[in-house]
């Protein structure tokens, strides 16, 4: 989104080149699907945070319940922020500057390494029941950024 908002800002001094416009028109042509999946992970976003968490109890019983919360709550931020550089068509790094370290901080601090493990796992498995594998072939780089950056 910020190099769309450099491309357009240049239209005020000149015409776009070629490969400016073949770039603009890029991201208007994926617009559809990411906003798709935003509005999927918008309107899911409590059942497929509610069966996390009610999975991670299942398994991990004796888990401390606020750091199952702890846990659960740094998910939301992270599909949050995977369907903000969604939207925005960016990579990776825009996830790891804007949450990731400091998440990372978090989970190594409160040492929810094992928490974290079971709660990607279920929301991988739930994620391709919710979405498609093109929409999947979209978000998944995303979410698998988040999970490596949270549990090793």
């Amino acid at each position: 989104m910020m190099r769309v908002a450099e491309l357009l800002q240049k239209t005020e001094d000149r015409f776009l080149n070629s490969e400016e416009i073949a770039e603009l028109s890029n991201f208007v042509a994926g617009m559809p699907a990411r906003l798709t999946i935003y509005k999927k992970l918008r309107d899911r976003e409590v059942p497929i945070l509610q069966a996390v968490a009610d999975q991670v109890e299942q398994e991990l019983p004796s888990a401390d319940t606020k750091d199952v919360e702890k846990s659960i709550s740094s998910l939301m931020l992270v599909l949050r922020y995977c369907a903000m550089a969604l939207l925005m068509n960016s990579d990776e790094a825009f996830l790891k500057q804007r949450i990731l370290r400091w998440l990372e901080q978090v989970s190594t601090a409160y040492n929810l390494r094992r928490i974290n493990e079971v709660i990607f796992r279920h929301l991988n498995h739930l994620l391709t029941q919710e979405f498609s594998p093109a929409e999947l072939g979209l978000l998944q780089p995303l979410i698998t950024t988040a999970q490596v950056t949270l549990i090793y």
